[in-house]
């Protein structure tokens, strides 16, 4: 796809670029979370964890390995870090569009 079908896609669909635009960042943000999700979501259910919390005190209390669960339990947390930033990304786009919209 040429950058020039830009303005015809958007066109196909009544909206203005900066519109379609906009769509396509939420829509690719919305991705990228569900992405972290799925992956936090596979290391907690490798432990049996209902949160982080939950694998760092299992850890701790050696109801589970600690190599490589330690290694996991950061990715999780750099996962929930990651999400937090999607989330404040997703909010300023609601906030620009809601400013705009008024």
């Amino acid at each position: 796809m040429t950058v020039a079908s830009i303005p015809n896609i958007a066109a196909s669909f009544n909206l203005s670029e900066s519109e379609l635009y906009q769509q396509a960042l939420v829509s690719f943000l919305r991705e990228k979370k569900r992405q972290v999700l799925q992956a936090r979501l596979e290391i907690m259910a490798r432990y049996n964890a209902v949160s982080l919390a939950g694998l760092q005190a299992m850890i701790a209390e050696g109801v589970i390995v600690e190599h490589p669960a330690w290694e996991d339990l950061i990715l999780a947390e750099n996962l929930t870090a990651s999400l937090e930033e999607l989330d404040a990304h997703l909010a300023s786009l609601r906030k620009a569009t809601n400013d705009r919209s008024r």
